[in-house]
């Protein structure tokens, strides 16, 4: 698996963020019975960090941006087929690339791993 460190970290984040919040709570609840107030708790927690753990792990702002055509004929090894291309990462944008290279699945594959090598959050 994976893993994509700023997601985890706000996630990280999101998670410290619920205890000032619950802890508001439960002693706003204070009177109820523990359990009562634990589970009145839980659910406002949880009517408020859904949105936000959405946010955190469907952003497209947090993803790495390809953007893929048909056709092309690959910048690395000339063969015609779908081809590929990242657009924007955490440290890497190319957005207003003038000339953008699309690579085919193969040289896709290696360039992505090159861009890791040289540091490149992808």
């Amino acid at each position: 698996m994976k893993i994509n460190f700023m997601r985890y970290f706000l996630y990280l984040c999101r998670w410290q963020l619920s205890t000032p919040i619950l802890a508001v709570v439960l002693i706003w609840l204070s009177t109820l019975d523990k359990w009562v107030a634990t589970t009145v708790a839980n659910l406002i927690g949880g009517l408020i960090f859904f949105w936000v753990d959405c946010f955190i792990f469907k952003s497209k702002l947090l993803s790495t941006q390809w953007e893929i055509k048909d056709n092309i004929d690959c910048s690395d090894c000339g063969k015609i087929a779908r081809g590929y291309r990242i657009v924007k990462t955490l440290n890497y944008n190319k957005i207003e690339d003038k000339a953008p290279k699309f690579r085919c699945e193969e040289c896709s594959k290696k360039k992505t791993e090159s861009l890791i090598r040289q540091g490149i959050k992808v």
